[in-house]
C-alpha cells in the first residue's frame, strides 16, 4: 500500500529527459523521492524525431530515478509540447431531460465529452478540453454550475489540439521503455501548477516556460486558463547563435552561455575577455563578454517579442483582460542572467522567476526547486491529483475484503459452547434449548405418573 500514493512524472524535453518520483507528505506537500535525468537525444523542438534514441534516454532517466528512490516505476504521466500544439476557443451546450433535478458532475462530463467529439483537421486530436465559464438557462458568468437547477447548460471551452503522430510517437517511446502511459498533459499547464499561486491565477498572469527547444506560454485570468501557445524557439537556438558567432563547438557555446552569458549587453565592460581552448593544438580563442551578450541579447529579444505578441493576441491591453500579476519566467532558459530585467523592459510588465517550491516539502534540496525542474514537479502533482482517489479506493476495497475474511474465519473458529452463551442465538442453539425443554417436559410427565 506504501507504493499506492506514489506518482511519477516524465518530462520529455528537447535538451533533457527527467523522471521524477514523488508523493504527498503528512502536510499535503509534495515530497520528491527520486530524480533521474538523461540527455535527450532523439527529440527536436519538443517533437520525437528518433524513436530508438528517445527510448534509451527515457530508460536511462527512469533507471536513475529508480536507483535513487529504490521504487520500481510502472505508471507515468508524460508532458507534451512542440510546435504542433495549438489552442482554440469553442462553446457548446447540452439540453437536460429533467430540469427539476440539480446539475451534477455527470452533466458536466457529458458536456466535455461532447466537445471531445469535435471534428478536427486530419491528423490532429484533442489533448485537453478545459471549461472556462458556464451559462445555465441563459444566466452567464457561472464558475461552478454543479448543484444548480437548469435545463440548458452551456460553456466556453479552451481546447488544446496536437498532432496524432507526435502523441503516438511519445506513447510508443514510453511503452517501449517498459512503462505504462497514464495520461498526457500539456507542459505549460504542468509548469503552471508547479510555480503559480492561486492569487496570481486570479489576478491574471502569463507563465513563460523557456525550455531547450520550445518556449511555452500559458495565460491565466480569474483562476481559469485563457490562452496557451508553444513557440518553436528556446535555449538551444541561443547556443547555436553563440556557436556560429564565435566559431566554437556546441559544448563550449553551452558552457559560455551558462557561465558568462547575459541578456543585457550594457552590463559587460569592453575589457572582459574569456579564453577558450583551441581544438587539437590550435591557438586558444579569445571572446569578449560584450560580444557574447550581444549575440544572446539579439536572440532573446526575438523570443520575448514573439511571446509578447501572443500575450497581445490574448487581449492583454483590454481593461477586463489585464494581467495584473505580470509575467512568471520558468524553465532552464529563465536562469540566464539579466533576463528578468530585459523582459520587464520589452513588455513593461512585472516579472519574476518562478521556482517550483510553492507545493514542495520544506526539506527539498536546491536542485529540485530549480526552475529547470518546474515541468517535472508539475507532472508529479498532476499525477497525484488524478491518481489520489484511485490509490484510496484500492486500499478501501482491500480492507473490506479482509474484514469479510476475518468475519468468516471467526465464525468458523468459534466453539459451539460460545455460540450457546450468546444472547443472539443462531438456529443450532435454538434446537438445543428446545431439546432441553423436551427433556424437562418428559421428566415432568414421568414424575406425574
Amino acid at each position: 500500500m506504501e507504493n499506492q500514493n506514489i506518482a511519477v512524472g516524465l518530462d520529455i524535453g528537447t535538451t533533457k529527459i527527467v523522471a521524477m518520483i514523488g508523493r504527498y507528505n503528512e502536510y499535503n506537500k509534495v515530497e520528491i523521492l527520486g530524480i533521474g535525468k538523461s540527455k535527450s537525444l532523439g527529440v527536436h523542438r519538443g517533437v520525437v524525431n528518433n524513436i530508438t534514441q528517445t527510448i534509451q534516454s527515457v530508460q536511462q532517466a527512469v533507471q536513475e530515478a529508480e536507483d535513487v528512490s529504490g521504487i520500481k516505476i510502472k505508471d507515468v504521466v508524460v508532458g507534451i509540447a512542440g510546435q504542433h500544439i495549438r489552442s482554440l476557443q469553442h462553446s457548446d451546450y447540452i439540453t437536460r431531460n429533467n430540469s427539476e433535478e440539480v446539475i451534477d458532475a455527470a452533466d458536466i462530463d457529458a458536456l466535455c465529452n461532447q466537445v471531445h467529439k469535435l471534428v478536427m483537421l486530419p491528423g490532429e486530436e484533442i489533448i485537453h478540453v478545459l471549461p472556462q465559464e458556464y451559462k445555465v438557462d441563459g444566466q452567464s458568468e457561472i464558475k461552478e454550475p454543479i448543484g444548480m437547477y437548469g435545463g440548458r447548460v452551456e460553456a466556453n471551452f479552451h481546447v488544446v489540439v496536437g498532432q496524432v503522430a507526435s502523441i503516438r510517437n511519445i506513447g510508443r517511446c514510453v511503452k517501449s521503455a517498459g512503462l505504462n502511459l497514464d495520461r498526457i498533459t500539456l507542459e505549460p499547464l504542468a509548469s503552471a501548477n508547479a510555480v503559480l499561486s492561486q492569487e496570481e491565477k486570479e489576478a491574471g498572469v502569463a507563465l513563460i516556460d523557456i525550455g531547450g527547444g520550445t518556449t511555452d506560454l500559458a495565460i491565466f485570468k480569474d483562476g481559469i486558463i485563457r490562452h496557451t501557445a508553444v513557440i518553436p524557439f528556446g535555449g538551444n537556438i541561443i547556443t547555436e547563435d553563440i556557436k556560429e558567432g564565435c566559431s566554437i563547438i556546441e559544448k563550449q557555446a553551452e558552457l559560455l552561455k551558462i557561465k558568462f552569458g547575459s541578456a543585457w549587453p550594457g552590463e559587460n565592460k569592453d575589457n572582459e575577455i574569456v579564453s577558450i581552448p583551441g581544438l587539437r593544438g590550435r591557438e586558444p580563442k579569445e571572446i569578449t563578454l560584450k560580444n557574447l551578450s550581444k549575440i544572446i541579447h539579439a536572440r532573446v529579444v526575438e523570443i520575448v517579442e514573439q511571446v509578447y505578441l501572443e500575450i497581445k493576441n490574448y487581449g492583454h491591453e483590454e481593461q477586463k483582460k489585464k494581467l495584473i500579476a505580470g509575467i512568471v519566467l520558468t524553465g532552464g532558459g529563465s536562469q540566464l542572467k539579466h533576463l528578468k530585467q530585459l523582459v520587464e523592459y520589452i513588455t513593461g510588465m512585472d516579472t519574476r522567476i518562478g521556482y517550483p517550491n510553492e507545493h514542495l516539502a520544506g526539506d527539498s534540496d536546491a536542485e529540485t526547486t530549480s526552475p529547470l525542474y518546474a515541468t517535472a514537479v508539475g507532472l508529479v502533482m498532476n499525477s497525484l491529483e488524478h491518481g489520489l482517489y484511485n490509490s484510496q479506493l484500492e486500499p478501501e476495497e482491500e480492507i473490506i475484503a479482509k474484514e469479510e475474511e476475518v468475519f468468516t474465519d471467526t465464525i468458523n473458529e468459534i466453539p459451539e459452547t460460545d455460540i450457546e452463551a450468546r444472547p443472539k442465538k443462531p438456529q443450532a442453539p435454538k434446537r438445543s434449548i428446545f431439546d432441553r425443554w423436551a427433556d424437562k417436559f418428559k421428566d415432568f410427565l414421568d414424575n406425574a405418573e
